[in-house]
């Protein structure tokens, strides 16, 4: 049985520590999960097995202003996971569009959903790692190493993938779509 303090036992507190990250950081990491996998169910699992490896190595987390990239990273290694085996490669596809929003607000209006809506499609049409690269650049605002630290790559291979991905999604968004358009 662990060391017994004032505070409880150090179990009582790692218990305690974690589930505080829990409660603030849950909601903004299944969103990051959503879109690198683009399907909500598949990010819930993925998030719920990459919160269960962390608790697994909270102990280990030395840096607790780096816990959500510790997370990011775990979520990335198991998404490739995922890509690698061949049962998912398979594409399904539904005339059923999932209930829900990855953060809805209630204060924007339709257009503007419908827009983010169309170009959501839009870059869920990028292969999977460069979907990836786009969605933690940009979305999760990281940088280009950590990027790259994250998804286990180059900081050269998240500028090059990067690079790609913006031309092909320059490619694919129709001008009604662009920046500055009013739907």
């Amino acid at each position: 049985m662990g060391a017994v303090t004032g505070r409880g036992t150090r179990a009582e507190r790692r218990d305690a520590d974690f589930t505080d990250y829990l409660t603030a950081r849950q909601p903004a990491l299944l969103r990051t999960a959503y879109l690198l996998t683009g399907d909500r169910h598949q990010a819930e699992d993925i998030l719920q097995t990459s919160l269960a490896k962390l608790y697994l190595a909270w102990d280990k987390v030395a840096d607790r202003n780096a816990t959500d990239a510790y997370v990011r990273r775990i979520m990335v290694n198991e998404i490739n996971s995922l890509w690698r085996r061949p049962w998912k490669r398979r594409e399904h596809s539904t005339d059923v569009i999932p209930e829900g929003e990855p953060h809805p607000d209630a204060h924007v209006d339709a257009s503007r959903r419908e827009r983010d809506g169309a170009l959501w499609e839009i870059v869920q049409s990028l292969p999977p790692k460069a979907r990836a690269v786009v969605v933690l650049r940009y979305y999760e605002q990281m940088s280009e190493a950590e990027t790259a630290d994250a998804l286990g790559i180059s900081v050269g291979t998240v500028k090059s993938q990067c690079s790609r991905a913006i031309a092909a999604l320059r490619d694919r968004v129709p001008a009604d779509l662009h920046p500055g358009q009013e739907s």
